[in-house]
């Protein structure tokens, strides 16, 4: 986690471009795989840190440095490869509103009557100052130019750091909230930002953060009382329509402070259908367990083919 954490301080000096959500049709019934991976090229010349490529298509610096381990994130190299993560498997939950996964930093929109799904990265609460997890909620009211009332203990932790946060922050484009929020249960907020670097990394305090060209887009089509649901899915896995199975892995988040501190990798959670996945025949399960030390953050096909079955069980 020590590489990431590094991020949130050197790269708030970095100003990028806004990028909309991007847009998928949504699968058939019983399919939940959508979209398909993109390899770009580094011009020569480039001047732009890792952040500007992942505004530029719609993915937050974790999704990029998770596909792209070897990447410089302040400068990648010229003439170098990208892969950027759009091939996705959707959450396991129902395709209903807001859907938030902060375990890969991301947020579905399901628009009514669409057939389509939006996706866009997203900042979530750093350790100690947790988004909400595993919670169904949602959308209380809009605020077009929020304020922000730190609490108390936001304004200690800030003076611990020698910084001065002032009691309150006015609407305008210098609040950390940005220019638009969606109030979610009581407490917590979908917003904007007035800095960009935080998208895909844990900087706030708890509540979840967009880029604002995001923001703006649900500010003005989420309809109060949508459907809100924060889930923890680090693993996502599917068996799609032809049979073919899919393992999509990414880091999990840190339980605690000596997890978020370590550059040792967080274990991943072990759940049963997990263990069933890996148990089955038309799994190669080599390629499966490779993909759950690598953790891309991107869909892999773990099917055998019928031919290789009799071979692997040998």
């Amino acid at each position: 986690m020590r590489r990431v954490k590094l991020l949130c301080c050197l790269l708030a000096l970095i100003s990028t471009r806004a990028a909309l959500a991007v847009s998928y049709p949504l699968p058939p019934e019983g399919s939940r795989l959508v979209g398909s991976p993109q390899t770009i090229t580094i011009e020569q010349g480039n001047t732009l840190p890792l952040e500007a490529f992942a505004a530029k298509y719609g993915q937050g610096l974790s999704n990029l440095l998770e596909a792209n381990p070897d990447a410089d994130p302040f400068l990648p190299k010229a003439g170098s490869q990208l892969i950027i993560p759009q091939q996705i498997i959707l959450p396991d939950t129902v395709r209903e509103g807001i859907v938030v996964n902060v375990a890969e930093m991301r947020l579905y929109y399901y628009p009514k009557e669409s057939n389509t799904v939006e996706i866009m990265p997203i900042g979530i609460g750093q350790a100690g100052r947790e988004t909400p997890r595993n919670w169904v909620t949602a959308v209380e009211r809009k605020q077009e130019g929020p304020t922000w009332t730190p609490t108390p203990n936001t304004r200690k932790a800030y003076a611990a750091e020698g910084k001065t946060l002032p009691a309150f922050v006015p609407a305008g484009p210098d609040n950390p909230m940005g220019l638009y929020a969606i109030y979610i249960g009581k407490l917590y907020a979908i917003h904007g930002t007035n800095a960009n670097f935080g998208i895909g990394l844990r900087v706030s305090q708890g509540c979840i953060r967009l880029r604002n060209a995001d923001i703006k887009y649900l500010f003005d089509n989420v309809p109060l009382g949508t459907r809100v649901q924060v889930i923890d899915q680090p693993v996502k896995m599917t068996t799609e329509p032809d049979g073919s199975r899919w393992l999509e892995v990414h880091e999990p988040l840190s339980r605690n402070r000596t997890e978020f501190e370590s550059s040792n990798k967080v274990p991943l959670p072990a759940t049963p259908v997990l263990h069933a996945l890996m148990k089955g025949d038309e799994v190669n399960a080599s390629r499966a367990s490779a993909e759950l030390e690598r953790r891309s953050g991107m869909p892999v096909n773990i099917s055998i083919q019928t031919g290789q079955i009799d071979k692997q069980r040998l």
